[in-house]
């Protein structure tokens, strides 16, 4: 899993199958403490992701919500197509913001306080 920062703008890029298992639970630890640190701006990139099963979406869906109660916004991009259907067919693609690259995702913070 890759994390970089850029102007108050986190971005975690984890990478292979997001399974519900050790890796569903780092991705979750790393996002949270990211979270307790003071960060209000995190883009996750799925770019290295192939593949979610439920326990990772529902994880990912914890991780939106807790984001926006502490005033703070997620957005994903770089969705392998799969990713992307998964999202649709679940309506879920209503509550993410997605975009087609880490770029895009990064420059629609602009304007957006970042702390952290």
């Amino acid at each position: 899993m890759k994390i970089a920062k850029h102007k108050g703008i986190a971005v975690v890029a984890p990478s292979g199958w997001l399974m519900g298992g050790p890796e569903t639970d780092d991705f979750e630890k790393t996002i949270r403490e990211l979270l307790e640190s003071g960060n209000r701006c995190l883009v996750i990139d799925l770019m290295e992701c192939n593949h979610m099963n439920s326990i990772a979406l529902g994880k990912l869906i914890g991780m939106h919500t807790s984001y926006a109660n502490r005033g703070g916004r997620m957005k994903l991009c770089n969705l392998d197509k799969k990713i992307q259907n998964v999202l649709v067919i679940t309506k879920l693609s209503l509550v993410f913001d997605v975009y087609q690259s880490e770029r895009e995702a990064m420059a629609s913070f602009a304007g957006t306080e970042c702390p952290g």
